[in-house]
């Protein structure tokens, strides 16, 4: 059983960073093809912020561009998500997600909370 766990989340002030962690435990390395982080906002649809693959391809939701990076440590089954030059429009639950190779997805962690204020 894939199980996630995300952490890393604040309060922070709007311009400042914070770098999210997402350990994943219960998956073998090789069977993962990518991780995912999204973002929940009360009230509002669970978006995708960023995908990394195994290439170390990624990609990013458009507004996060330039701001954030995500990388991830494939020996220790972790990712990142490094959020520089945060705006009050990033506040949010955030999560992560690994997919397999064969498209299954794995299930939700608790997510971490993030909370920028102007």
């Amino acid at each position: 059983q894939v199980q996630l766990v995300e952490s890393g989340g604040g309060s922070v002030q709007h311009g400042r960073s914070l770098r999210l962690y997402c350990a994943a435990s219960g998956a073998a390395g090789s069977a993962i093809y990518s991780m995912s982080w999204y973002r929940q906002v009360p009230g509002q649809q669970r978006e995708l912020v960023a995908t990394i693959d195994k290439t170390g391809a990624t990609t990013y939701l458009e507004s996060v561009k330039g701001r954030f990076t995500m990388a991830t440590d494939n020996a220790e089954n972790t990712g990142y998500l490094q959020m520089n030059d945060l705006k009050s429009e990033d506040t949010a639950v955030y999560y992560c997600r690994l997919r397999s190779w064969s498209g299954v997805d794995s299930p939700w962690g608790q997510g971490t909370q993030v909370i920028v204020s102007s």
